[in-house]
């Protein structure tokens, strides 16, 4: 009996003594993997796009890529759908530094960076060939660094695509500019937009984008411009009898971030953020082309009936007013000439 109890008493005694050892041993070690795992840059995106767009898709298995390629590094979290605000209320945050990254339209961008707003020109751009000659060419690296003088926000990646604006009307089809006289159509509160159907004779009328529906259904407008998804996400189509394809305006994003939080990542870091985004947006690319053409098909099984029309027979009729004149005063000769250079003469 003594020499069992004996070898009792002494596991007795490292028991008491090892129950105390891990509470100078444990927390430590409990938290170097929590540490390790910790992103030592946390940064955050906002899109007013839903969640469902490409391009929210499409950034998002960029941020997984990051993550990933530095290691846990660089953590970036996707707001979409202005979650972290309006675009005004987002790009304030991101000049600041509340906000370090968010993707903003060329001609929203336009109002703090007139250059971006070029894109906006109406009947410019006869074709995708032509929107990416341009924009991933001289054009764009103009409106980059006059993105990058701001101080405040750099260009991040190319530019993402939100399809071309098209025509729709509810009682007659528009095939020429004739077909626009007098024609009431809603338009975004923004003069590229005002001033193009102006200058076709059209009535463009502002209207907040939440009433747009309503004011179709009504008869406030008889028609209204917008990229193929949306007309179809909104369901236009219920209170839209015609689309003609206009290819108008073309509409992009820029992926902006905070000049500061974009400074604090070491070059290698910003490479991998850059290559990847990039990547990103050569598939977003092709999923806004691919999704145009399924979304007529769709669309048109919906009741909307197309029309196909001769763009350069509205760039004819811009050229006999002083659209264009007036365009290339504001924006200056410089970008003037390098879009001129892709897209041929205006005016």
């Amino acid at each position: 009996m003594h020499n069992s109890t004996q070898p009792d008493a002494g596991r007795r005694a490292l028991l008491k003594a090892g129950a105390a050892a891990p509470l100078a041993i444990l927390p430590t070690a409990a938290f170097i993997p929590k540490l390790a795992q910790a992103a030592e840059f946390s940064y955050k995106l906002g899109t007013a796009l839903d969640a469902s767009h490409p391009l929210n898709i499409r950034i998002g298995e960029a941020l997984t890529r990051i993550r990933q390629a530095t290691a846990g590094r660089v953590d970036i979290k996707l707001f979409p759908a202005n979650q972290l605000g309006s675009d005004a209320d987002t790009l304030s945050q991101t000049r600041s530094g509340a906000v370090e990254f968010m993707c903003l339209g060329h001609g929203n961008l336009g109002n703090y960076v007139r250059s971006s707003a070029i894109a906006s020109l109406g009947f410019a751009f006869k074709n995708y060939e032509q929107v990416w000659a341009a924009m991933d060419g001289e054009l764009g690296e103009y409106i980059r660094a006059d993105i990058r003088k701001t101080n405040m926000i750099v260009p991040v990646s190319r530019m993402w695509d939100n399809g071309f604006r098209q025509v729709t009307s509810s009682d007659k089809a528009i095939r020429t500019p004739a077909d626009l006289q007098g024609f009431k159509l809603r338009v975004p509160p923004n003069p590229a937009y005002t001033t193009l159907f102006k200058a076709l004779g059209a009535g463009p009328t502002p209207i907040n984008f939440n009433d747009l529906y309503t004011s179709l259904q009504t008869r406030v407008v008889e028609g209204q411009e917008n990229p193929l998804a949306l007309i179809d996400s909104a369901k236009l189509y219920e209170v839209q009898k015609f689309c003609s394809i206009t290819n108008h305006i073309w509409d992009g994003f820029w992926l902006l971030g905070n000049q500061q939080a974009w400074q604090r990542l070491p070059s290698d870091l910003q490479q991998t953020v850059t290559r990847e985004f990039d990547r990103s947006v050569a598939d977003e690319r092709a999923d806004i082309a691919k999704r145009s053409e399924s979304l007529q098909t769709d669309l048109a099984k919906k009741g909307l009936q197309f029309v196909q029309i001769d763009p350069t027979v509205f760039r004819s009729a811009l050229n006999q007013t002083t659209f264009y004149k007036e365009w290339r005063e504001k924006y200056g000769a410089a970008p003037w000439a390098l879009l001129e250079k892709v897209v041929g003469k205006l005016g």
